[in-house]
C-alpha cells in the first residue's frame, strides 16, 4: 500500500477515494473542528490532525518520503462566485502546500481546486506553480473534470493537478472518462425519498430525470443549508426539488408538495458511500457534504498516480 498525507481533508471525500485507490494515509490535516470529528468517526485509526496548515507546514519534514501530499485547497480565491483575488487572497495555501511539498518531497503531488483556476486571469499564476513544481523535480499537468463522467450524478466540474517526479512521470496517465450519462436524481435517491412512507417518492423519481446541478456547500461567513444560489434552486425545481433548505428526514406518509433533500441524500449525489456519517447539526453537516470532493473522481486519479508509481508506463505531458 502507499502512503499519503492529505491536506485541508475536509470530510473525508479525496481522503476516501485515495483509501479506494490503495493509499494508507500517514496523516489528515483539517482546520475544522466538526470535519475532523467527521473523519475520526468514520476511520477512528485515521491520524487526523486538527491544525492550520501554516503551522503544521513546521513539522511537514516528519512525514519526509511519503508517496503523495494530496488536498483540496481552498476555492474563493478562484472561485468565479468571489472576487478571484487569486494569490492576493489570504485563503490561498497554494504557497504553504508548496512549502509542505518541498519539506516532505513526496513521489507525487495531486490537489483539486474549482475549475476558475484555469480562467485566462491566472495564467502567470498557474505557470509560476508549474515553475516552482519543476524546480522541486516535477512534472505538472492539470486537467478540467466533470464528476458526470465519473458516473457521479452531478454536474461538478473541478480542476485536478498532478505532479509527478520526474522518474515516474512517463507513467501517469489521466483516468479515462465516462461519457454515457450517469444515473438520474430519481433513480439515485428514490428510495431515500419513499423510506418515510411518502407514497409520491415514484412519481418524484420519474419525473427527476436529469442529474444534479453543482452542489453548493458555502462557508462559515456565507451560505447556509439551502442547495445554492437561485439559479442553483430554479434547476433543483425543475427535478422536483425545494432547494430552499435541507430537511432533517425524508417526506412522511401525509407529505404533500415538493420534498426538500437529506444531508444523506445529497450526500449520495456526491458520491459518498451510505455508511460515511457526518458529525454535526443539518447546516454543519450539509456544508461538509456541499464542499466535498466527490470520492469517485479522486479515487479514479489516485488509481493512475497509484500506476505511475508502480512503474506501468504511460505518458504525462511537460
Amino acid at each position: 500500500m502507499l502512503s499519503s498525507v492529505e491536506l485541508c481533508a475536509g470530510a473525508g471525500g479525496q481522503a476516501l477515494g485515495l483509501e479506494q485507490a490503495g493509499f494508507g494515509h500517514e496523516a489528515l490535516v483539517e482546520i475544522d473542528a466538526h470535519c475532523c470529528a467527521t473523519l475520526t468517526a468514520n476511520r477512528p485509526s485515521w491520524n487526523v490532525i486538527e491544525d492550520d496548515l501554516r503551522r503544521f507546514k513546521e513539522d511537514a519534514h516528519k512525514f519526509r518520503g511519503i508517496d503523495l501530499v494530496a488536498g483540496g485547497l481552498p476555492c474563493p480565491p478562484f472561485s468565479v462566485a468571489g472576487k478571484q483575488l487569486g494569490e492576493k487572497d489570504e485563503r490561498n495555501l497554494f504557497p504553504d502546500a508548496l512549502d509542505i511539498v518541498d519539506a516532505i518531497r513526496p513521489r507525487a503531488v495531486m490537489i483539486e481546486n474549482v475549475r476558475g483556476f484555469l480562467d485566462a486571469v491566472f495564467f502567470d499564476y498557474r505557470e509560476g506553480l508549474k515553475r516552482q513544481l519543476s524546480q522541486l523535480g516535477y512534472v505538472t499537468d492539470w486537467r478540467l473534470l466533470n464528476a458526470s463522467h465519473f458516473g457521479v450524478p452531478q454536474l461538478r466540474p473541478r480542476v485536478v493537478i498532478v505532479a509527478v517526479q520526474r522518474d515516474h512521470a512517463d507513467g501517469f496517465e489521466w483516468p479515462e472518462e465516462r461519457h454515457q450519462n450517469p444515473p438520474t436524481v430519481g433513480k439515485v435517491l428514490r428510495d431515500l425519498m419513499a423510506e418515510g412512507g411518502w407514497p409520491g417518492a415514484k412519481a418524484w423519481a420519474e419525473r427527476a430525470d436529469e442529474i444534479a446541478p453543482t452542489i453548493v456547500g458555502g462557508s462559515k461567513k456565507h451560505g447556509g443549508p439551502d442547495l445554492g444560489p437561485t439559479r442553483a434552486r430554479r434547476a433543483w425545481q425543475m427535478l422536483g426539488v425545494n432547494g430552499k433548505t435541507i430537511a432533517e428526514t425524508a417526506p412522511g406518509p401525509d407529505f404533500v408538495g415538493m420534498p426538500r433533500l437529506t444531508v444523506q441524500m445529497v450526500a449520495r449525489i456526491q458520491g459518498f458511500p451510505d455508511d460515511w456519517k457526518f458529525v454535526g447539526r443539518k447546516t454543519n453537516a450539509y456544508r461538509q457534504v456541499g464542499n466535498a470532493f466527490p470520492p469517485p473522481v479522486a479515487r479514479a486519479v489516485s488509481a493512475q498516480i497509484k500506476e505511475a508509481l508502480s512503474g506501468r508506463t504511460a505518458r504525462l505531458t511537460a
